[in-house]
């Protein structure tokens, strides 16, 4: 089945495409902040919701209008993409798979996608509709052979750097099938801790360049407001930020690919980051780790490759309950690294215990299809059958075997 895939690589526009590019940006941006207002207002003051096709008849009027003819200067192709962008960002907020949209702001990152006939692909050359030159890319890997691209995404990040991006459809042929399953547990002293006891240990990205961001930030603070002198203080800021970023993603790229070529099954808890960065004493530290990366990049890689992702309850106690036996604490604080089940006396590693037990939650739950819930993680009396099998009860709910 072929997948829609992106080769994205750093790009070199010349002065006169920066400012064709400059043009574009501020036009889709514009676009995007007047079509949200617009199904804004019309929700609110007439309760009526308007789609894609609604607003790309009122863009034709737009740019007829006199304080706005400006739009027409750059691709009109480039508009619609905008349009359909902001059509798809309302879809995510109807899901409940995303907040309501934003406004896009100058500030921040600059992006704008043109379709197939808004672009011309010709020997390896891609020239940008408005251009007349093809832009100078750097080929860091070869794009697949005899697939020219469906559509393509110019960017600019805050350090001024620029990108394109090739959307391509590609057959991705599934990893040979293996029996290896593994759970994962994610932590801060261990960014990654396998049920097999392989730890990823922590790079720190942002904690090593920290001393070297304040200094920066403090010069670029000092700087008198509109200077050339201060610009140059921010881009030197925002390319340390680029740094820590690129560092930090590559990692992530590394671990998630090891991770979902050797194994067949990843068990993942399914943690609201969102939630947790409220905590004012670790959100640096889970910012840091890029908790939420990881788990995107090994959902993708999972369904990319043949792989099965599990994810299980986010409250189920992992690191409080002892895989062995089943006995679940009461409390257990974030400093004890090690604990003994005072039931069975194991000793245990509270990462790889709760990876253990992440693992064997993530199977029942891909046996039985329910979600296995902290209820269900209750310590149980031991018995034994009629042949002295020493058997635990873990509830109503059994969470790792059912009858058969």
């Amino acid at each position: 089945m072929k997948q829609q895939l992106g080769y994205k690589y750093r790009c070199y526009p010349t002065d006169e495409q920066k400012a064709i590019l400059a043009r574009t940006f501020g036009c889709v941006r514009f676009i995007y902040n007047w079509g949200l207002r617009t199904r804004t207002d019309a929700y609110f003051w007439q309760q009526k919701e308007l789609w894609y096709e609604d607003l790309a008849v009122q863009l034709t009027t737009l740019k007829k209008n006199e304080n706005t003819t400006w739009l027409s200067d750059v691709s009109s192709v480039t508009l619609q993409q905008t349009l359909r962008h902001l059509e798809e960002a309302f879809d995510r907020f109807h899901a409940g798979t995303s907040e309501y949209p934003t406004k896009k702001r100058k500030k921040h990152a600059q992006s704008v996608t043109y379709a197939s006939n808004a672009f011309k692909w010709i020997g390896g050359e891609m020239t940008l509709a408005k251009m007349d030159e093809p832009l100078q890319i750097a080929w860091s890997r070869p794009l697949p052979e005899g697939q020219a691209p469906i559509k393509v995404t110019v960017s600019r990040d805050s350090a001024d750097r620029y990108f394109i991006s090739f959307y391509v459809k590609e057959d991705i042929e599934p990893l040979p099938v293996n029996d290896n399953v593994v759970g994962i547990d994610l932590g801060i002293h261990d960014v990654v801790t396998l049920s097999n006891g392989e730890k990823s240990g922590n790079e720190h990205f942002f904690t090593q360049e920290q001393h070297r961001l304040k200094i920066l930030q403090r010069r670029h603070s000092k700087k008198q407001k509109g200077s050339r002198n201060r610009e140059k203080a921010r881009l030197k800021v925002a390319n340390l930020h680029a740094e820590i970023a690129d560092r930090r993603r590559d990692w992530q790229h590394k671990l998630t690919t090891k991770i979902v070529r050797e194994n067949q099954t990843v068990c993942i808890e399914s943690l609201s980051v969102e939630n947790m960065l409220k905590n004012h004493c670790l959100a640096k530290a889970i910012s840091d780790v890029g908790w939420g990366e990881i788990k995107r990049q090994l959902t993708y890689k999972a369904k990319w490759y043949g792989r099965t992702l599990v994810a299980i309850d986010r409250f189920y106690p992992s690191s409080k309950r002892c895989h062995a036996c089943g006995f679940t604490l009461d409390k257990l604080g974030l400093e004890v690294r090690r604990w003994q089940c005072p039931e069975c006396g194991i000793s245990h590693d509270r990462d790889i215990n709760a990876a253990l037990n992440i693992r064997a939650a993530g199977l029942a739950v891909l046996a039985c299809g329910g979600v296995v819930s902290p209820s269900t993680a209750k310590a149980g009396l031991a018995h034994s059958d009629e042949a002295g099998t020493p058997l635990r009860e873990f509830g109503e709910s059994p969470p790792y075997s059912r009858e058969t």
